[in-house]
Order: structure tokens, then C-alpha cells, then sequence
């Protein structure tokens, strides 16, 4: 028990010491990007092309996931409803705030995850391990302005714009199987979501697709410009930089909820 236990002392204060030097790792990048969004010369090209892979690529994979999700979440909330209290009439009002506080704007930052994500994490992740960002740094560019902040801000407008649509698919959706499943006409989603939902709700769905938004690409070139060597780092850099931004999404949408509930 005795030698169990000082063998393990090592193994902690190897645990400790390498987390100290992530957490500075990670301290210096995000303090490093953000000194970097406001310094010339601003990347406007390669930020628009940046905008176009994160919002026009993932528009229709989105719309149709958060389409069926909504589906999903109208069926389940009226069969619980009856099964509880024998009466769905609320489950349009009830729905409508989900999908705003909450599917709309999650929903979109996993599927971004996994697409914008993994693409983040597999470009920064090969030009590291070819030596493209050594290259950068030789001819006098900063690679955290050339790669990340580009990205970053392509990917928090692209997230505030698709969380803006599949709201609105969302509702849309809803309202349409509400009349065809459940018999509520449009006129009655459309009344029961005025009393249930506020205008407040809209923009704290746009401020956590703002905040999801950062938090994908700033895992993902972190990651990136981790990776070691090989067709196994890229992939396992990869998987790694999805899982993060997926629990990091996760954590930040608890925060953020436990914040707004202050403002109801």
C-alpha cells in the first residue's frame, strides 16, 4: 500500500506540472489571437472564402438535421404531455422556446463541430507537420494572424447566421407537423409561441452561436498547431479538437443558460 501510494506521487506531479503547461500553452494562444484580430493587414479575401466553407457548405446539413430535430421534439413533447397530464395544448408554446433557447443554436455548433471543426484541425494539423508554419514564420507572417483569426471570424458570423436559419426552419417545422400530427393550426402555434416566447430569447440564441462560433476554431487550429507527426497525429489531433469542442459546447451552453435565467 505504502510503495502503491509513492509510486503514484510521481505520476501526479507529472499530471500537475503537464497540466500548468497547458493551461499557459492555451493562456498565451488566446491572449496571442485576440492581439491579433485588431492588427493590420486584415485578411477580408481570405475570410470571406473562410465565411463560405464555414455558412454556405454546412447550410443545407444543418437546415435538414435541426428540420427533423424540431420533428422530433414536437412528437416527443406532445406524447409525454398526454401520457402525464392528458393535454399536448401547451406543446406548441413549450416547443417554439426550445428551439430558440436551445436547439437551434446547439444543434448547429455540434454539427459544425463535426464538419468545420475536424477540417480546422486537419489543415493547421498537415501544415504543421510539412513545416508550412515554420515556412510562414521564415518569410516574416505571423501564423496565428494568417491562419486562426481568419477562421475565427468567418466562423462566429457563419454561426450566427446558420443559427438564424435553422431557427427559423425550426419553427417552421414544428408548426408544420403541430397542423398535421397534432391538429393545431398555425394561427394557435403562432398565438401559443407569442405567450411563451420573448424577443430576449432571439438574441441570447445569437449570443451563444457567437460564443459556440469562437469557441470551434479556437480549439481547432489549438489543436492543429499541436499535432505531431504523421497520418496518426493529424487524425488523432482530429478526434481530439471534435471531442473538446463538443464538451466545451456543452459546458458553455449550461453557463451561458444559468446566466440568462438571471434576465427572465
Amino acid at each position: 500500500m505504502g510503495s502503491a501510494l509513492l509510486n503514484l506521487i510521481p505520476s501526479l506531479g507529472r499530471s500537475v506540472i503537464q497540466t500548468q503547461g497547458l493551461l499557459s500553452e492555451i493562456s498565451a494562444f488566446l491572449f496571442e489571437v485576440f492581439k491579433e484580430i485588431f492588427r493590420p493587414p486584415f485578411r477580408v479575401r481570405e475570410t470571406i472564402k473562410q465565411l463560405h466553407f464555414v455558412a454556405n457548405e454546412s447550410l443545407i446539413i444543418i437546415l435538414v438535421c435541426v428540420c427533423f430535430a424540431a420533428m422530433v421534439t414536437i412528437l416527443e413533447s406532445s406524447f409525454h404531455m398526454k401520457l402525464v397530464i392528458q393535454n399536448d395544448s401547451m406543446v406548441p408554446g413549450f416547443a417554439a422556446m426550445l428551439i430558440l433557447r436551445e436547439l437551434g443554436a446547439v444543434v448547429t455548433a455540434l454539427l459544425l463541430t463535426s464538419r468545420v471543426g475536424a477540417g480546422f484541425t486537419a489543415e493547421v494539423g498537415l501544415m504543421k507537420i510539412t513545416e508550412q508554419i515554420d515556412a510562414l514564420r521564415m518569410i516574416g507572417l505571423r501564423p496565428i494572424h494568417f491562419l486562426v483569426v481568419p477562421r475565427l471570424i468567418a466562423c462566429i458570423l457563419g454561426a450566427v447566421f446558420l443559427t438564424i436559419f435553422a431557427n427559423g426552419i425550426c419553427l417552421y417545422s414544428a408548426m408544420l407537423v403541430s397542423e398535421i400530427y397534432l391538429g393545431f393550426t398555425p394561427a394557435t402555434f403562432l398565438l401559443a409561441m407569442n405567450r411563451f416566447v420573448e424577443m430576449q430569447d432571439f438574441w441570447f440564441s445569437l449570443i451563444k452561436a457567437a460564443v459556440f462560433g469562437a469557441l470551434i476554431p479556437l480549439v481547432s487550429c489549438f489543436v492543429g498547431f499541436r499535432t505531431q507527426a504523421g497520418a496518426e497525429g493529424v487524425g488523432s489531433a482530429t478526434t481530439k479538437s471534435v471531442v473538446t469542442s463538443s464538451i466545451g459546447i456543452i459546458i458553455f451552453d449550461f453557463v451561458l443558460s444559468y446566466l440568462f435565467s438571471f434576465f427572465y
